[in-house]
């Protein structure tokens, strides 16, 4: 006897330890919507929140430059080195596969000798700013989950504005800026992701972090996604439920990591120095070699599955929902309103399924139609009606749920949910004194039969 305890305690502690172990993956993952549960009525379907797998977004992108002609080569011009103003041996020529320098080189794979990069005109025509917008968009919301990182093939620019869109490039907010002085260049003090706090995550800054002159070994600049996290999750991210609480609970915070439409504002090309060479502006341009943006479709925790159709990302619903996002419940499934899915409680989530409007169910079903089960929404039992079960769907009017199969109505009532009065389809209609005793019977017979449930249970 204590022998068998003991195996039985030994068995449940090692499935615990083995589901601790799992829990940090678990925790970011939600890549099932659905699996088979069997219980007494046969083989069910168990709902999860889920989301699509992060990706490289920059596959899907589409590029835009403003203004339209700004990238170098039409015509041919000559560009110096920074760190070298007498060194102009490199040429631009649009017409020349070698030397063209299109905007499309900014998302190839490197590893081409020398590396590809997109590039603009030179300063020729300074004290004239030179100003470029770099408009990515996607056609669809997408939530990033990890840093955003762009790589200069020239200098650092002295002035940038990262900026972003949640209403497909409508309006703009900025995301940060950088600048080589923050306080001349947009009037704010320097700051960098460091400074700030779970409290003050979402605050707007101007870093100088990123805005050194031109350096081989420094040509990158990041917006920090991860950094952020980390007030929520621990250094390395392993608190990944206090972060999904706060997205769950926090729409400004959840709004903070979603775009639709990604802007680089060059404000002022990196110069290496306080004033500008006038007579070597051949030196002072934009180039960028590379961009990465990771994230995932927002699908509003519905579908694990993401599709290009017609140059657009759509998400492949579930839960009974469709739209682009997932984003409405899908017709005849309006049972209740709609909901986005909750990454609480941890692993699983809540799916928040779309339920069947009770206008839907309709007739009562024939022998070759299958019915969905209102829990599960899906095939339990073949050939057979699963029309109630408690839980999302209640028999109204004090009505009893019976093997989840049929509503067994009070006597004044009918329906497939108990939910019309027995009066309204006589000739007559329902009289006053009729309606009245339906309505003082109902939740009469709902108490006794939560009695009965309870002596039951008690027995």
């Amino acid at each position: 006897m204590y022998l068998s305890r003991f195996l039985s305690l030994h068995a449940l502690w090692v499935t615990v330890s083995s589901m601790m172990q799992h829990y940090p993956s678990v925790w970011g993952h939600y890549d099932v919507c659905k699996t088979q549960i069997y219980t007494e009525e046969g083989k069910v379907w168990d709902y999860m929140a889920c989301q699509p797998e992060a990706r490289d977004m920059i596959k899907y992108v589409r590029v835009t430059l403003d203004p339209p002609d700004i990238t170098c080569g039409d015509p041919p011009e000559t560009f110096c080195a920074m760190g070298n103003p007498y060194m102009c041996n490199n040429e631009c020529d649009a017409s020349t596969q070698e030397l063209a320098h299109p905007p499309e080189l900014m998302f190839d794979l490197e590893g081409r000798h020398p590396s590809t990069f997109w590039q603009s005109t030179t300063w020729k025509d300074y004290p004239k700013p030179l100003h470029v917008n770099i408009t990515l968009s996607w056609n669809k919301t997408i939530e990033l989950t990890d840093n955003i990182v762009i790589t200069f093939e020239s200098g650092r620019p002295d002035q940038m504005i990262l900026e972003k869109s949640l209403d497909y490039g409508r309006t703009w907010q900025p995301y940060q800026y950088y600048a080589t002085d923050c306080l001349d260049a947009f009037h704010m003090d320097p700051k960098s992701v460091r400074d700030l706090s779970q409290h003050t995550v979402l605050e707007i800054i101007c870093t100088e972090e990123y805005s050194t002159g031109y350096m081989t070994n420094s040509k990158i600049i990041h917006f920090e996604i991860k950094d952020r996290f980390a007030f929520f999750a621990g250094p390395r991210l392993h608190n990944m439920a206090s972060l999904y609480g706060q997205l769950d609970t926090t729409k400004k915070l959840r709004d903070f990591f979603t775009i639709t439409d990604l802007r680089i504002r060059l404000l002022r090309p990196a110069t290496g120095e306080i004033y500008v060479d006038e007579q070597h502006l051949a030196r002072y341009f934009y180039a960028i070699s590379d961009i990465r943006v990771y994230g995932r479709c927002k699908c509003n925790l519905h579908a694990t599955g993401c599709k290009e159709e017609n140059k657009r990302l759509l998400c492949e619903c579930e839960h009974n929902t469709t739209g682009p996002d997932c984003g409405k419940c899908k017709k005849n499934y309006q049972g209740r309103p709609w909901s986005p899915g909750s990454y609480l409680p941890i692993p699983k989530g809540t799916a928040n399924i779309c339920i069947p409007s009770i206008s839907s169910i309709g007739n009562p079903p024939k022998f070759d139609r299958i019915w969905p089960n209102i829990s599960s929404l899906e095939v339990s039992k073949p050939n057979q009606a699963n029309v109630c079960d408690n839980e999302l769907l209640h028999c109204q009017n004090g009505g009893t749920c019976v093997n989840n199969v049929r509503c067994q109505c009070p006597p004044a009532y009918t329906g497939i949910l108990c939910e019309k009065l027995k009066c309204e389809r006589d000739p007559g209609g329902c009289s006053q004194s009729s309606a009245q005793g339906a309505i003082s019977h109902g939740p009469l017979l709902l108490l006794m039969a939560l009695l009965g449930t309870a002596g039951l249970h008690m027995c």
